[in-house]
């Protein structure tokens, strides 16, 4: 079976990030800073060895799970019409993960700056390509905003993702700002997401009820 450019792309980031790892690792002190505030200050450590190989072994099992999932979808052919969407969206989150491993890498070895100014626009790029995704989506149990009307209804799932993908879109672009306003990037952040899951939430139910009619 051919592998996806994407996936094989994915494979080689996780493995450049181990490489990374290693070959800095004696330089490294014994504990490493791995958790920062909302304000962007560190807040938390954990040993050498987990600080620098955790996430390399978070984006593989992510990886695995992610390329499972899909497969034992009861509507996995609607998920084979939007595959390549959904491993370019796979390959921007193992990258996203390696550009957090290498911030906090280049943090422990001496190199101090604000995190969330350098995160901000990593969390954007991220959320627009989901963006992208969402709006790209056919109805599936694995991917996408899954409420009961979306799961119920196909006109239902294509209208919400649709409009969802743009309003995600929208909300990626505001959260790049975020390098400008390091300070309140984090609650930006939340507040964003949890906008966007009560307004999937409510638009499918909508326009649930207007089919009906």
């Amino acid at each position: 079976m051919k592998t996806n450019r994407y996936i094989t792309a994915s494979i080689l980031l996780i493995f450049l990030s181990l490489l990374i790892g290693l070959g800095f690792y004696n330089q490294f002190p014994d504990f490493v800073a791995s958790h920062w505030d909302i304000e962007g200050k560190v807040n938390g450590y954990m040993s050498k060895f987990w600080g620098v190989f955790l996430m390399p072994f978070i984006s593989l099992i992510l990886l695995i799970i992610l390329l499972i999932v899909p497969k034992l979808d009861p509507l996995n052919k609607n998920v084979e019409g939007f595959k390549n969407y959904f491993y370019k969206f796979i390959f921007i989150l193992i990258a996203f993960l390696l550009y957090v491993h290498l911030l906090t890498l280049g943090w422990n070895l001496g190199y101090e700056f604000n995190m969330n100014c350098f995160i901000a626009p990593a969390f954007g790029i991220l959320f627009y390509f989901i963006g992208i995704l969402l709006e790209n989506s056919k109805q599936n149990w694995s991917i996408g905003i899954r409420t009961p009307w979306t799961l119920s209804n196909e006109k239902v799932w294509d209208k919400t993702h649709k409009l969802g993908g743009k309003v995600f879109k929208v909300g990626a672009l505001l959260i790049s700002l975020g390098v400008f306003f390091p300070n309140i990037f984090f609650p930006f952040m939340l507040f964003s997401v949890l906008f966007f899951v009560i307004f999937s939430f409510g638009y499918s139910y909508y326009i649930y009820n207007k089919e009906k009619k």
